[in-house]
C-alpha cells in the first residue's frame, strides 16, 4: 500500500480563493477592505520570508496589508505601544506579531496586549480559553489548517483515535482541542511519553508537531492511518518533516508531504481568520464556506 498524498497546496489555493470572494463581498457591504497588520521586530531571516509572503497573500486576497518593521533594538515598551495603537485603529481587523521576538522582550506580555477580537494568530489567553471550553474563538492557524485537511480527506472524524505528538501552545494543545470538538478520542504525546511508538500505533490520526526531523517512522503507524506532518526541519540543505515520509508512506492511508502539506495552509487560514475577525468587528454574520 502506498499512502495517498494530501495536497495542502491545492487545498490552500481553494481556501484563498473562497476568502477572496468573501473579502469582495465584505468590501461591497461595508465600503472598506479588511485590514491585517503584521509586526516584525529584528532581522530573523525566516521571519522576514514569512512576513513577505503574508503581505503578498493579504494583498492578493483583496485586503489591506499594514507592515511594521522594527529594529532589533526596539524595547518591549515601544512594541506594546505599537500594538495598542493597532488595537485602536479601526482599519485594522487582524494583528499578527511575528515570533520569535528578540531576547529581552516577553512574548506573552506582547500577545496579552493584542485585542482578542484582532488576535488572528489565536494565541491570546482569552481565545485559547474560549477554544478550550468550546466557544467561538479565533483559532491558531496551523492546527485549524490541519483539521481542514483531515476533514476534507476523512469526512466525519467522530470516534477516531487521534494522537498529537507535541504539546506547544501554538500547535499541539489547540490541535487536541479541535480534535476533541470533532468527537475524537485524543492523546497528547510528547518527549517524556513512555513507549511513544506504541502510543502512536493506536491512532487512526497522527499529528506530528514535535520539531525532530523524521522522528516518526513507518513502523510506528497503524496501517491506513492519516498522518499530518507539521514539522519543518532543514537537514543537509533539504526540508524534511517530523515524519520519515518514505517509510510512513508505505503504511499510512494518507499523509501530508513536507514541503507542500501543512505549510501553505497556515497563511491561507491566517487570511480566513482575518476575514472572520472583520465580520465580527463589523457586526456581520460569519462568512460562509470557510
Amino acid at each position: 500500500m502506498v499512502a495517498a498524498v494530501i495536497d495542502g497546496k491545492a487545498f490552500a489555493e481553494g481556501l484563498r480563493g473562497r476568502v477572496a470572494e468573501g473579502v469582495a463581498a465584505f468590501t461591497a457591504s461595508t465600503g472598506r477592505k479588511p485590514g491585517l497588520a503584521v509586526v516584525l521586530v529584528g532581522q530573523d531571516p525566516a521571519s522576514q520570508v514569512y512576513v513577505r509572503s503574508k503581505g503578498k497573500a493579504t494583498i492578493a486576497a483583496g485586503m489591506e496589508s499594514f507592515e511594521h518593521r522594527l529594529p532589533e533594538t526596539t524595547s518591549q515598551e515601544e512594541l506594546i505601544a505599537l500594538v495598542r495603537r493597532l488595537n485602536d485603529n479601526e482599519t485594522v481587523d487582524g494583528i499578527l506579531v511575528q515570533l520569535p521576538l528578540p531576547k529581552g522582550i516577553d512574548e506573552q506580555a506582547v500577545i496579552a496586549t493584542i485585542d482578542p477580537a484582532k488576535d488572528v494568530d489565536g494565541f491570546h489567553v482569552i481565545n485559547a480559553g474560549r477554544l478550550a471550553v468550546g466557544e467561538e474563538a479565533l483559532v491558531p492557524c496551523t492546527p485549524l489548517g490541519c483539521l481542514m485537511l483531515l476533514k476534507d480527506r476523512l469526512g466525519d472524524l467522530s470516534g477516531k483515535e487521534a494522537v498529537v505528538i507535541g504539546r506547544s501552545n501554538i500547535v499541539g494543545k489547540p490541535m487536541a482541542q479541535l480534535l476533541l470538538q470533532q468527537n475524537c478520542t485524543v492523546t497528547i504525546a510528547h518527549s517524556r511519553s513512555k513507549d511513544l511508538p506504541g502510543v502512536v500505533r493506536r491512532a487512526d490520526i497522527v499529528v506530528a508537531a514535535v520539531g525532530r526531523p523524521e522522528m516518526v517512522k513507518g513502523d510506528w503507524l497503524k496501517p491506513g492511518a492519516a498522518v499530518i506532518d507539521v514539522g519543518i526541519n532543514r537537514v543537509d540543505g533539504k526540508l524534511v518533516g517530523d515524519v520519515d515520509f518514505a517509510s510512513a508512506s508505505e503504511v499510512a492511508g494518507a499523509i501530508t508531504p513536507v514541503p507542500g502539506g501543512v505549510g501553505p495552509m497556515t497563511i491561507a487560514v491566517l487570511l480566513r481568520n482575518t476575514l472572520v475577525a472583520a465580520h465580527a468587528r463589523a457586526g456581520l454574520a460569519p462568512p460562509e464556506g470557510l
